[in-house]
Protein backbone atom coordinates (compact mmCIF):
# COMPACT_ATOMS: atom_id res chain seq x y z
CA UNK A 1 0.00 0.00 0.00
CA UNK A 2 1.71 3.29 -0.73
CA UNK A 3 -0.87 5.37 0.73
CA UNK A 4 -0.02 5.74 4.64
CA UNK A 5 -1.91 3.28 7.23
CA UNK A 6 -3.54 5.47 10.26
CA UNK A 7 -2.80 3.08 13.52
CA UNK A 8 -4.09 4.46 16.65
CA UNK A 9 -2.55 3.38 19.63
CA UNK A 10 0.64 3.56 17.88
CA UNK A 11 2.27 3.95 21.16
CA UNK A 12 0.80 0.95 22.96
CA UNK A 13 1.77 -2.39 22.74
CA UNK A 14 0.65 -3.98 20.03
CA UNK A 15 0.24 -0.44 18.11
CA UNK A 16 4.35 -0.05 18.13
CA UNK A 17 4.61 -3.79 16.84
CA UNK A 18 2.66 -2.97 14.44
CA UNK A 19 4.48 0.26 13.33
CA UNK A 20 7.69 -1.89 14.03
CA UNK A 21 6.24 -4.25 10.92
CA UNK A 22 5.33 -1.46 9.00
CA UNK A 23 9.31 -0.18 9.24
CA UNK A 24 10.40 -3.64 8.23
CA UNK A 25 8.42 -3.40 4.62
CA UNK A 26 8.78 0.99 4.37
CA UNK A 27 5.09 1.29 4.78
CA UNK A 28 4.31 4.88 5.44
CA UNK A 29 2.17 4.91 8.62
CA UNK A 30 0.20 7.91 10.46
CA UNK A 31 0.54 7.48 14.38
CA UNK A 32 -2.15 8.19 16.72
CA UNK A 33 -2.04 8.66 20.10
CA UNK A 34 -0.86 10.88 23.57
CA UNK A 35 2.30 12.35 21.59
CA UNK A 36 3.74 12.41 25.21
CA UNK A 37 3.88 8.08 24.89
CA UNK A 38 5.99 8.63 22.04
CA UNK A 39 8.49 10.53 23.96
CA UNK A 40 8.27 8.57 27.14
CA UNK A 41 7.94 4.88 26.34
CA UNK A 42 11.76 4.25 26.00
CA UNK A 43 11.02 0.73 24.05
CA UNK A 44 9.68 2.10 21.10
CA UNK A 45 12.98 4.76 20.25
CA UNK A 46 14.12 2.82 17.53
CA UNK A 47 10.84 3.34 15.54
CA UNK A 48 9.58 5.52 12.49
CA UNK A 49 6.12 6.66 13.54
CA UNK A 50 5.78 8.72 10.65
CA UNK A 51 3.24 11.93 11.77
CA UNK A 52 1.98 11.81 15.30
CA UNK A 53 -1.16 12.82 15.46
CA UNK A 54 -2.68 13.59 19.23
CA UNK A 55 -5.80 10.94 19.83
CA UNK A 56 -7.59 14.09 21.01
CA UNK A 57 -7.05 16.26 17.91
CA UNK A 58 -7.93 13.63 15.18
CA UNK A 59 -11.87 13.93 15.67
CA UNK A 60 -11.64 17.46 15.18
CA UNK A 61 -9.15 17.21 12.50
CA UNK A 62 -11.33 14.36 10.60
CA UNK A 63 -15.02 16.79 10.53
CA UNK A 64 -12.08 19.46 9.21
CA UNK A 65 -11.81 17.34 6.13
CA UNK A 66 -8.07 15.65 6.91
CA UNK A 67 -7.42 13.95 3.88
CA UNK A 68 -7.98 10.08 4.43
CA UNK A 69 -5.22 7.37 4.64
CA UNK A 70 -5.17 4.33 3.16
CA UNK A 71 -6.48 2.07 5.46
CA UNK A 72 -7.26 2.62 9.27
CA UNK A 73 -6.06 -0.22 12.26
CA UNK A 74 -7.81 0.65 14.92
CA UNK A 75 -5.75 -0.72 18.32
CA UNK A 76 -6.36 2.56 20.54
CA UNK A 77 -8.39 1.79 23.59
CA UNK A 78 -8.74 1.92 27.43
CA UNK A 79 -7.72 -1.42 28.14
CA UNK A 80 -7.26 -1.73 31.67
CA UNK A 81 -9.71 -4.58 32.85
CA UNK A 82 -10.15 -3.05 35.99
CA UNK A 83 -11.65 0.43 34.88
CA UNK A 84 -15.06 1.47 35.99
CA UNK A 85 -15.64 4.47 34.54
CA UNK A 86 -18.30 3.66 32.48
CA UNK A 87 -18.42 7.45 31.10
CA UNK A 88 -14.42 7.11 29.64
CA UNK A 89 -15.00 3.22 28.36
CA UNK A 90 -18.10 4.86 26.49
CA UNK A 91 -16.14 7.86 25.15
CA UNK A 92 -12.92 6.45 24.05
CA UNK A 93 -13.79 2.52 23.54
CA UNK A 94 -17.25 2.70 22.13
CA UNK A 95 -17.86 6.28 20.56
CA UNK A 96 -14.05 7.25 19.59
CA UNK A 97 -14.34 3.63 17.67
CA UNK A 98 -17.59 4.29 15.75
CA UNK A 99 -16.13 7.81 14.64
CA UNK A 100 -13.50 5.72 13.02
CA UNK A 101 -15.64 3.37 11.52
CA UNK A 102 -17.80 6.05 10.03
CA UNK A 103 -14.60 7.94 8.44
CA UNK A 104 -13.80 4.98 6.79
CA UNK A 105 -17.19 4.13 5.08
CA UNK A 106 -17.70 7.46 4.01
CA UNK A 107 -14.04 7.56 2.64
CA UNK A 108 -14.23 3.94 1.01
CA UNK A 109 -11.57 2.45 2.61
CA UNK A 110 -10.40 -0.75 5.43
CA UNK A 111 -10.90 -0.83 8.37
CA UNK A 112 -9.02 -3.42 11.38
CA UNK A 113 -10.02 -2.94 14.60
CA UNK A 114 -9.10 -4.87 17.91
CA UNK A 115 -11.94 -6.36 19.87
CA UNK A 116 -11.41 -8.95 23.01
CA UNK A 117 -12.27 -12.07 24.56
CA UNK A 118 -13.19 -10.40 27.42
CA UNK A 119 -16.23 -10.19 24.88
CA UNK A 120 -16.55 -14.33 26.00
CA UNK A 121 -16.78 -13.39 30.18
CA UNK A 122 -17.12 -17.14 31.76
CA UNK A 123 -17.12 -18.58 28.60
CA UNK A 124 -20.58 -20.09 28.94
CA UNK A 125 -21.20 -19.95 25.47
CA UNK A 126 -17.68 -21.48 24.32
CA UNK A 127 -15.65 -19.45 22.54
CA UNK A 128 -16.82 -20.04 18.81
CA UNK A 129 -16.68 -16.30 16.75
CA UNK A 130 -20.51 -16.96 15.87
CA UNK A 131 -21.59 -13.54 15.28
CA UNK A 132 -25.46 -14.81 15.33
CA UNK A 133 -24.94 -15.12 19.19
CA UNK A 134 -22.46 -11.99 20.32
CA UNK A 135 -25.45 -10.01 21.53
CA UNK A 136 -26.09 -13.84 23.99
CA UNK A 137 -22.64 -12.77 25.48
CA UNK A 138 -21.99 -11.77 28.94
CA UNK A 139 -18.46 -9.95 29.65
CA UNK A 140 -17.07 -10.12 33.06
CA UNK A 141 -16.03 -6.35 33.77
CA UNK A 142 -16.86 -2.54 31.97
CA UNK A 143 -13.74 -3.08 29.30
CA UNK A 144 -15.40 -6.21 27.78
CA UNK A 145 -18.78 -4.67 27.82
CA UNK A 146 -17.49 -1.74 25.70
CA UNK A 147 -16.20 -4.19 23.45
CA UNK A 148 -18.73 -6.27 22.77
CA UNK A 149 -20.76 -3.16 22.46
CA UNK A 150 -18.72 -1.78 19.66
CA UNK A 151 -18.77 -5.80 18.10
CA UNK A 152 -22.25 -5.34 17.82
CA UNK A 153 -22.96 -1.96 16.96
CA UNK A 154 -20.52 -2.53 13.72
CA UNK A 155 -22.51 -5.79 13.06
CA UNK A 156 -25.91 -3.58 13.20
CA UNK A 157 -24.26 -0.97 10.89
CA UNK A 158 -23.39 -3.65 8.36
CA UNK A 159 -26.77 -4.98 8.47
CA UNK A 160 -28.37 -1.27 7.57
CA UNK A 161 -26.02 -1.18 4.38
CA UNK A 162 -23.57 1.47 6.85
CA UNK A 163 -19.68 -0.27 6.58
CA UNK A 164 -16.62 0.26 4.98
CA UNK A 165 -15.55 -1.96 1.79
CA UNK A 166 -13.44 -4.08 3.77
CA UNK A 167 -13.83 -4.59 7.70
CA UNK A 168 -12.61 -6.88 10.12
CA UNK A 169 -12.71 -7.34 13.89
CA UNK A 170 -10.17 -9.10 15.90
CA UNK A 171 -11.08 -10.40 19.57
CA UNK A 172 -7.48 -10.57 21.05
CA UNK A 173 -6.83 -13.58 23.70
CA UNK A 174 -4.18 -12.86 26.04
CA UNK A 175 -1.37 -11.21 24.15
CA UNK A 176 2.46 -11.43 24.92
CA UNK A 177 5.41 -10.30 23.55
CA UNK A 178 8.43 -7.39 24.45
CA UNK A 179 7.75 -3.71 24.33
CA UNK A 180 5.18 -3.94 27.24
CA UNK A 181 6.86 -2.73 30.27
CA UNK A 182 4.59 0.66 30.12
CA UNK A 183 1.46 -1.32 30.55
CA UNK A 184 3.14 -1.60 34.12
CA UNK A 185 0.67 -4.04 36.01
CA UNK A 186 -1.40 -4.68 32.88
CA UNK A 187 1.72 -6.65 31.49
CA UNK A 188 0.98 -9.96 30.58
CA UNK A 189 2.26 -12.56 32.76
CA UNK A 190 5.20 -13.50 30.99
CA UNK A 191 6.54 -10.43 31.35
CA UNK A 192 5.75 -9.99 35.40
CA UNK A 193 7.13 -13.56 35.72
CA UNK A 194 10.73 -12.20 33.98
CA UNK A 195 10.61 -9.39 35.96
CA UNK A 196 9.71 -11.41 39.65
CA UNK A 197 12.12 -14.06 38.58
CA UNK A 198 15.16 -11.66 37.73
CA UNK A 199 14.76 -9.97 40.67
CA UNK A 200 14.32 -12.93 43.54
CA UNK A 201 14.57 -16.11 41.47
CA UNK A 202 10.87 -16.71 42.49
CA UNK A 203 7.57 -16.57 40.83
CA UNK A 204 3.91 -15.89 42.84
CA UNK A 205 0.70 -17.33 41.10
CA UNK A 206 -2.62 -16.82 41.84
CA UNK A 207 -4.31 -19.67 43.87
CA UNK A 208 -7.43 -21.51 42.48
CA UNK A 209 -10.12 -20.58 43.66
CA UNK A 210 -12.25 -22.88 42.35
CA UNK A 211 -13.16 -26.62 43.10
CA UNK A 212 -12.38 -29.06 40.28
CA UNK A 213 -9.33 -26.91 38.96
CA UNK A 214 -4.87 -27.01 40.90
CA UNK A 215 -3.54 -24.19 42.03
CA UNK A 216 -1.82 -22.60 38.29
CA UNK A 217 -3.86 -24.71 36.19
CA UNK A 218 -5.93 -21.71 35.58
CA UNK A 219 -5.69 -21.85 31.46
CA UNK A 220 -5.97 -19.08 28.89
CA UNK A 221 -4.98 -18.76 25.09
CA UNK A 222 -1.57 -17.18 25.10
CA UNK A 223 -0.72 -15.41 21.51
CA UNK A 224 2.59 -14.34 20.77
CA UNK A 225 2.14 -10.66 19.59
CA UNK A 226 4.46 -11.34 16.24
CA UNK A 227 1.44 -13.63 15.40
CA UNK A 228 -0.76 -11.10 15.84
CA UNK A 229 0.97 -8.66 14.02
CA UNK A 230 0.66 -11.41 10.87
CA UNK A 231 -2.82 -11.89 11.02
CA UNK A 232 -3.63 -7.57 10.97
CA UNK A 233 -1.26 -7.49 7.88
CA UNK A 234 -3.36 -10.49 6.19
CA UNK A 235 -6.62 -8.89 7.10
CA UNK A 236 -5.50 -5.58 4.71
CA UNK A 237 -3.50 -7.29 2.20
CA UNK A 238 -5.78 -9.65 1.34
CA UNK A 239 -8.34 -7.61 2.71
CA UNK A 240 -10.62 -9.51 4.47
CA UNK A 241 -13.77 -8.94 2.89
CA UNK A 242 -16.09 -8.46 6.67
CA UNK A 243 -16.63 -9.89 10.04
CA UNK A 244 -15.52 -10.47 13.65
CA UNK A 245 -12.12 -13.06 14.26
CA UNK A 246 -11.04 -14.48 16.95
CA UNK A 247 -7.42 -13.95 17.44
CA UNK A 248 -5.82 -16.35 19.95
CA UNK A 249 -3.62 -19.31 19.60
CA UNK A 250 -6.45 -22.10 19.41
CA UNK A 251 -4.67 -23.70 22.70
CA UNK A 252 -5.35 -23.06 25.97
CA UNK A 253 -2.45 -23.77 28.03
CA UNK A 254 -2.13 -23.48 31.96
CA UNK A 255 -0.26 -20.55 33.81
CA UNK A 256 2.18 -23.54 35.37
CA UNK A 257 2.89 -24.11 31.48
CA UNK A 258 3.71 -20.16 30.91
CA UNK A 259 5.44 -20.04 34.54
CA UNK A 260 7.96 -23.06 33.47
CA UNK A 261 8.59 -21.68 30.14
CA UNK A 262 10.01 -18.72 31.67
CA UNK A 263 11.99 -20.15 33.83
CA UNK A 264 13.22 -22.31 31.27
CA UNK A 265 13.87 -19.44 29.37
CA UNK A 266 16.00 -17.83 31.89
CA UNK A 267 17.97 -20.90 32.80
CA UNK A 268 17.20 -20.45 36.45
CA UNK A 269 15.12 -23.47 38.64
CA UNK A 270 11.60 -23.47 38.86
CA UNK A 271 10.66 -21.66 42.18
CA UNK A 272 6.75 -21.24 42.50
CA UNK A 273 4.84 -19.50 45.40
CA UNK A 274 0.74 -19.48 45.00
CA UNK A 275 -0.94 -16.40 46.57
CA UNK A 276 -4.83 -15.49 47.51
CA UNK A 277 -6.31 -14.17 44.18
CA UNK A 278 -7.32 -10.71 45.71
CA UNK A 279 -10.92 -10.75 46.67
CA UNK A 280 -11.90 -7.86 44.37
CA UNK A 281 -11.03 -9.77 41.13
CA UNK A 282 -12.38 -13.03 41.93
CA UNK A 283 -15.86 -12.74 40.68
CA UNK A 284 -14.01 -11.18 37.43
CA UNK A 285 -11.57 -13.79 36.97
CA UNK A 286 -11.58 -16.35 33.78
CA UNK A 287 -10.34 -19.49 34.52
CA UNK A 288 -10.28 -20.86 31.02
CA UNK A 289 -10.53 -19.28 27.37
CA UNK A 290 -9.42 -21.04 24.11
CA UNK A 291 -9.88 -18.93 21.07
CA UNK A 292 -11.96 -21.12 18.36
CA UNK A 293 -9.92 -20.36 15.11
CA UNK A 294 -11.54 -22.59 12.59
CA UNK A 295 -13.39 -18.81 11.36
CA UNK A 296 -10.26 -17.18 10.58
CA UNK A 297 -8.65 -20.59 8.77
CA UNK A 298 -12.11 -20.79 6.80
CA UNK A 299 -10.87 -16.72 5.70
CA UNK A 300 -7.82 -18.12 4.25
CA UNK A 301 -5.00 -17.69 7.17
CA UNK A 302 -2.99 -20.70 6.78
CA UNK A 303 0.33 -19.60 9.22
CA UNK A 304 0.75 -22.10 11.90
CA UNK A 305 1.12 -19.82 15.64
CA UNK A 306 3.89 -19.54 17.55
CA UNK A 307 4.13 -22.10 20.82
CA UNK A 308 4.07 -20.85 24.08
CA UNK A 309 7.64 -22.18 24.55
CA UNK A 310 8.80 -20.83 21.69
CA UNK A 311 7.17 -17.52 22.39
CA UNK A 312 8.64 -17.28 25.60
CA UNK A 313 11.63 -17.96 24.96
CA UNK A 314 11.77 -15.32 22.09
CA UNK A 315 10.28 -12.83 24.78
CA UNK A 316 12.51 -14.00 27.34
CA UNK A 317 15.61 -13.52 24.96
CA UNK A 318 14.90 -9.94 23.82
CA UNK A 319 14.29 -8.93 27.25
CA UNK A 320 18.02 -10.48 28.53
CA UNK A 321 19.39 -8.75 25.65
CA UNK A 322 18.19 -5.03 26.53
CA UNK A 323 16.42 -5.08 22.98
CA UNK A 324 13.89 -1.69 22.21
CA UNK A 325 15.39 0.09 24.95
CA UNK A 326 15.87 -2.62 27.28
CA UNK A 327 12.25 -3.24 27.28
Amino acid sequence: MTEPILVTGAAGFIGARFVESCNQRSQPVISVDRPDFFVQRREHADLDFGEIVDLEELPAQIEAGRPAPGAIVHLGACTDTREMDLALLDRINLKYSQRLWNWARAASIPFVYASSAATYGEGELGYGDDESRMSELRPLNPYGQSKLDFDLWALAEEKAGRCPPAWSGFKFFNVYGPGERHKVSMCSVVVQAFDQIRAGGKLRLFRSHRDGIADGEQSRDFIYVEDVIQVLGFALEMPIERGIYNLGSGQARSFLDLARAVFAAMDVPENIEFIDTPEELRARYQYFTQASMEKLRQAGYGQPFTTLEEGVSRCVQRLLAGVSGGQ
